[in-house]
């Protein structure tokens, strides 16, 4: 990367990271039962609830407990259950139509990653209605407070109950952006393991694989807070001691308990002090051939983990010490390969593989350039890269 452009991105950054502790970050209130969702609802004077789902999650019966709950409590509500992996703008719209047909006054979000973005984006769109989701991408574009939002997770990865962004892909042009905006953080968040249990092995190991790779982008990157730190550290220990149990025992509660408390403090963490290049990639990846969040974050992390190189031996070794997977006489260089290998052993355990299936070569280089344009110069990553550099990338990442 030439000087100028490494004095801009660094200059931005730098400028960002002085503003964090201005700036109005909160977290959700944390909820643990279906029935504080309904009195909270009623506190705030609100009358009828979107719960929006996908068919999969409304098909397992997990949303049955709280729409009792919403009928005993004489609150009406009503049901969007099209909710797509990868949202697009024309799912949003299509909730948001949902939303205003039904006189709906507050949202809840009841499921993964995709219903929490596909929820936070239809908000957004209520609060402006004459204003399209692309002239909301980036950063502090949303301004006006969102409808009563609860986030009720369904899997431990994205974090998403408790961060500003919303990833939307748009329908024609399959691009991937990110909205993120303090109005977009759910005022209250249920983390109810036993909605977890039972979680297909592979979706358990994606997602609890995008927790980990939160945790550790936000802690390795050059933002960070006390707060933030903590947070990471705390979730990346979660992880390695529980992910596995979890993947392999689905009936596991208190595996699934601690997932769930990870991954919110992944979230916790990345909302503050951001992500990097793994997410940038994986974004690009999705948009393009709509590869799942998750699965693309687990297969990239160890990837770019070792090209960072020694730059962040020293956090990784911070981070292995923490987690008890080595002792602090183990040299930073040590240490940092060996979290790396316990990565890339985790992914082997739990079959997710090495490499991308269906990307093309042809596509690298559009790939690499949405990859650029969306990590420079906003994330806080310990090395700054160009196209070219973010290719190799994409070529690693190929089936061989």
């Amino acid at each position: 990367m030439n000087i100028f452009k490494k004095i801009y991105c660094r200059t931005f950054q730098m400028v960002f990271k002085l503003a964090l502790p201005f700036l109005p970050y909160r977290e959700p209130k944390i909820l643990t039962k279906s029935k504080q969702v309904c009195e909270t609802i009623i506190a705030y004077g609100k009358q009828n609830a979107m719960l929006v789902t996908d068919v999969g999650i409304k098909g397992l019966g997990l949303t049955k407990e709280l729409e009792e709950e919403l009928k005993l409590h004489n609150i009406k509500f009503c049901v969007f259950d099209a909710v797509v992996p990868n949202p697009t703008t024309a799912n949003v719209e299509s909730a948001l139509e949902s939303y205003k047909q039904n006189g709906c006054d507050c949202i809840i979000a009841f499921g993964g990653g995709s219903v929490m973005d596909c929820a936070k984006a239809m908000g957004a769109r209520v609060v402006y209605p004459n204003k399209s989701l692309a002239k909301m991408k980036g950063v502090m574009r949303v301004k006006r407070k969102l409808p009563l939002f609860i986030a009720i997770p369904t899997t431990a990865g994205t974090g998403s109950e408790t961060t500003l962004a919303a990833v939307i892909t748009n329908s024609e042009t399959r691009h991937k952006y990110a909205i993120n905006s303090f109005p977009l953080i759910p005022h209250y968040a249920l983390l109810d393991a036993s909605l977890t249990l039972g979680l297909p092995k592979g979706l358990t190991a994606t997602t609890g694989m995008d927790a980990l790779t939160h945790a550790i982008e936000a802690y390795i990157g050059n933002s960070t807070t006390r707060l933030t730190r903590k947070c990471a550290l705390d979730s990346v220990k979660l992880i390695f001691e529980n992910l596995e149990t979890a993947y392999q025992n689905g009936q596991n509660f208190e595996a699934r308990k601690n997932m769930l408390f990870a991954s919110y403090k992944a979230g916790v963490a990345f909302t503050r002090s951001y992500v990097g290049y793994v997410h940038a990639v994986a974004h690009s990846l999705g948009g393009k051939y709509n590869t799942p969040h998750g699965l693309a974050n687990a297969v990239i992390l160890p990837i770019i983990l070792k090209m960072y190189g020694k730059k962040i031996y020293k956090k990784l070794w911070q981070m292995g010490v923490y987690a008890g997977l080595f002792n602090k006489f183990v040299s930073k260089e040590q240490g940092a390969k060996m979290l790396i290998q316990k990565i890339e052993g985790m992914n082997n355990n739990m079959n997710i593989p090495s490499y991308i299936e269906g990307l093309k070569q042809e596509d690298i280089t559009e790939l690499s350039k949405t990859a650029e344009h969306e990590a420079n110069p906003l994330y806080p990553v310990p090395v700054l890269w160009t196209v070219k550099e973010l290719e190799k990338i994409y070529y690693m990442l190929m089936r061989k």
